[in-house]
């Protein structure tokens, strides 16, 4: 049985799943569906065609499901779908995705979403990213798994953002970050490696073949891309062909200062 506060407004064909609380002053539109043991705080606005899933705790003054803010016209057809044990802070806006750019925007699981946190259309998350207050991401934005978005950080429409990623405190990103990489600045470049995410990840032997590939990646005069096509020729573990693969498909660049070769 679920729990709504009467003061709050459902829509007539919302759904709401078993053991669900929905607290004051919310309002709750018509194509909502909502799952399973999810705390809703008091003056939410989910809307739109959305999906939330099992487990979610949704902050009070958060909006889901709004129109995205985009200068097209969306259809009936564009959808919001968030996953399982997520936690969306306080003040928090998530767009449906739009016509034009898959029309589903799409949040997965065991996220951790602070404070005035912006998500626009179309964005594509995966699981167990945190994204500390006043962070945003700009419309079409693809974020892997494990991926952490410090205080402030914002990321620019259509960057793509690999595993394990690391876009520090008020760093402004408008290009494309592979796994497992650290980005600081504004505009944002490759300072490192984020080596905890890959102790977690990975043995020391993997790591240690990591490191060695992306210090060629910095030290060669060849693009990245041209270092990525010939690894990709060669007999690498998964991660390496996961790294050379994402930057043989970055549209938007990868953003590094070329190091030094000093022997």
């Amino acid at each position: 049985m679920s729990t709504i506060d009467h003061i709050s407004i459902i829509e007539l064909g919302a759904s709401i799943g078993k053991g669900t609380s929905i607290g004051e002053y919310c309002h709750i539109g018509s194509d909502v569906t909502i799952g399973e043991n999810n705390t809703i705080d008091s003056h939410t606005v989910i809307t739109g065609n959305t999906t939330i899933g099992n487990g979610n705790h949704i902050s009070s003054y958060t909006v889901l499901g709004s129109a995205p803010q985009d200068l097209k016209i969306a259809s009936s057809e564009v959808r919001l779908i968030i996953g399982d044990n997520n936690t969306i802070g306080l003040y928090s806006l998530i767009n449906t995705g739009t016509d034009h750019g898959g029309k589903v925007t799409t949040i997965g699981n065991n996220n951790q979403l602070m404070e005035k946190i912006h998500i626009g259309h179309d964005v594509q998350m995966g699981d167990n990213c945190l994204m500390e207050r006043d962070s945003a991401l700009g419309g079409h934005v693809i974020v892997g798994n494990n991926v952490s978005f410090m205080e402030s950080s914002a990321v620019h429409q259509f960057v793509k953002i690999g595993d394990g990623a690391y876009v520090d405190k008020e760093a402004a990103l408008t290009q494309d970050i592979p796994p497992y990489c650290i980005a600081k600045g504004n505009r944002a470049k490759i300072s490192g490696l984020n080596i905890v995410e890959l102790r977690n990840n990975f043995t020391d032997i993997e790591l240690d073949a990591i490191s060695d590939a992306y210090d060629t990646i910095l030290i060669s005069n060849e693009s990245p891309k041209e270092i990525a096509i010939n690894a990709l020729k060669k007999n690498q573990s998964v991660i390496l062909k996961k790294l050379y693969q994402f930057i043989m498909e970055s549209q938007r660049g990868i953003p590094f200062t070329r190091k030094t070769n000093v022997n």
